[in-house]
């Protein structure tokens, strides 16, 4: 049987879906229509139903969608109803604050551990989270199941981590060292640029001194 092929920029709206539902849940919608999503999303309906219809039939006419089973039919094709095992490697202000997150938690995202080189901070607990040394971490993942690892370390030291993980069975990397990572393919990684992201939103707020239209993300 031939899986389905899904566009990336479907697989990126999910999120968004999820996180919209979520909101109708806390305030007590039980039902919702493709039209009145749209309106809330500033998303058309027929995209809506265009992306929701890859994955099923979850609508009814007449009646539209009923909230909480999309919020959870959504959450499983995120594989959010698993939980997820995470280390963090580059214990730093920005592996700090993902680990502080609390929403992490709150979708099945657990971190368990951190790394980093500097001994000042090897030892210590932050935000609940012991810092062990970078080089325990082939001894640490022989010992325990992780999903994923988080790179929040400076970008010549990524890739020789990154191969480390793979070696050790780390299915997924999120990527924050300012370096694009080339995996096995049975390696999933999201690489995440916040230069690039901030440089993206420098463009379109200047884009009125440009000859040039900023078009919606196709499929």
């Amino acid at each position: 049987m031939d899986k389905k092929k899904i566009s990336v920029a479907v697989i990126k709206r999910l999120p968004r879906y999820y996180r919209y539902l979520g909101d109708l849940l806390d305030n007590g919608i039980v039902r919702i229509s493709s039209g009145e999503l749209s309106k809330r999303m500033n998303v058309t309906a027929s995209q809506i139903r265009q992306d929701l219809n890859k994955f099923g039939c979850f609508g009814q006419q007449g009646y539209g969608y009923n909230v909480e089973t999309l919020y959870e039919e959504i959450g499983k094709i995120l594989g959010l109803d698993k939980q997820y095992q995470i280390i963090i490697i580059g214990a730093g202000n920005l592996g700090q604050a993902l680990a502080n997150y609390g929403n992490f938690k709150k979708r099945g995202f657990n971190f368990v551990a951190m790394f980093d080189i500097d001994p000042t901070i090897i030892g210590h607990e932050l935000h609940g989270i012991k810092v062990q040394d970078i080089s325990s971490l082939d001894v640490y993942l022989s010992k325990n199941d992780i999903d994923i690892a988080v790179l929040s370390l400076p970008k010549q030291n990524a890739a020789k981590i990154a191969d480390v993980l793979a070696k050790n069975g780390v299915k997924g990397i999120w990527n924050f060292s300012h370096i694009d990572l080339h995996m096995p393919a049975d390696v999933t990684v999201e690489n995440v640029h916040l230069t690039d992201s901030l440089m993206t939103l420098s463009y379109k707020i200047s884009k009125n001194r440009h000859n040039y239209v900023v078009e919606d993300e196709e499929d």
